[in-house]
């Protein structure tokens, strides 16, 4: 675990859920954050996203601790065991992820691959998966998507579990535009297994995220091989270019109009945060989690502001 100083801004309570708005992080909102999935914090940790310890709030009562690790949460003896256990839990995963990462980055048009979500913090929750950011190369991310969704529903059951392929963007669309504090998260946990080059070039992309992580370094590392060579699939070649582009725009029209008759509930915002469907970005999170969290952090905050 290697660790960098970060700068400490104040927070603004009535921006938390919005989007395209930069802010910065407090230790509070930090620890507020992690709570929401029930995640104690080191003091190590919070200092990596924040460049401040937790001493005035651990004076004041407002955090609690249990073996060296914070919360919010009275019952934090109960969440650091269960922390202890996700991380149990997460070795399993890791050690698939050698085989699936080398699997994926021998399709067609796959050009970078990351872990997000749960394994990219460390945990693994018993009935989770492993989640996977996918870059593309450019108008070619559908043909990309359609032969890995494929895959998955004839050679994996459609089981997701080492297997979960719901983020795609291509090498001409790698900045993410909801700027907001569960996007920063997950951006700054990415890990990068394959293609560090391009991985590199989204991260770059995606610079906003230090107005609200300044210099985040991530604490965890998985001894996986990365490789930065651009190499070319057999099925590429083959392919001629005005075919694939008139493929992949079919393939993307038909799942465009499959997902909009399957969340016809969804209004146009909604569908467009959680179900982005264009030619560089494949958005799949029709649970609208991302909304969920900021709002109840947003709620959190609010309490915790009356406390204090």
């Amino acid at each position: 675990m290697y660790l960098a100083p970060l700068i400490h801004k104040t927070i603004n309570l009535s921006s938390i859920h919005k989007t395209n708005q930069l802010k910065s992080v407090s230790p509070i909102e930090v620890l507020a954050y992690f709570d929401i999935f029930n995640h104690p914090l080191t003091k190590v940790e919070i200092k990596n996203l924040t460049n401040k310890d937790c001493d005035r709030l651990i004076k004041a009562n407002v955090l609690h601790e249990f073996k060296g690790y914070y919360s919010l949460n009275k019952n934090v003896k109960e969440l650091v065991v269960e922390r202890l256990k996700k991380e149990k839990e997460a070795e399993k995963y890791i050690r698939k992820l050698p085989f699936f990462v080398s699997l994926i980055s021998y399709f067609p048009f796959v050009r970078g691959i990351a872990i997000s979500g749960s394994l990219s913090k460390g945990v693994m929750y018993s009935d989770g998966d492993i989640d996977y950011f996918i870059v593309t190369a450019a108008n070619r991310l559908w043909i990309c998507r359609s032969f890995l969704v494929l895959f998955k529903k004839v050679f994996l059951l459609n089981s997701k579990k080492y297997f979960c392929v719901n983020y795609f963007v291509d090498e001409n669309n790698l900045e993410i535009p909801d700027r907001n504090m569960f996007t920063a998260v997950e951006i700054s946990y990415l890990i990068p297994v394959y293609n560090n080059q391009v991985m590199n070039q989204l991260l770059q992309k995606n610079s906003w995220t230090k107005d609200y992580f300044s210099d985040f370094q991530h604490p965890f590392t998985f001894p996986l091989k990365t490789n930065s060579r651009k190499r070319k699939n057999g099925l590429e070649i083959i392919i001629h270019d005005s075919i694939a582009n008139k493929l992949d725009l079919w393939l993307m029209k038909k799942t465009f109009k499959r997902w909009s008759n399957k969340f016809k509930n969804f209004n146009a915002d909604k569908f467009e945060l959680t179900m982005r469907t264009n030619r560089g970005v494949s958005k799949h999170h029709p649970q609208d989690f991302q909304n969920k969290v900021l709002k109840e952090l947003e709620d959190k905050m609010l309490t915790l502001k009356k406390q204090l």
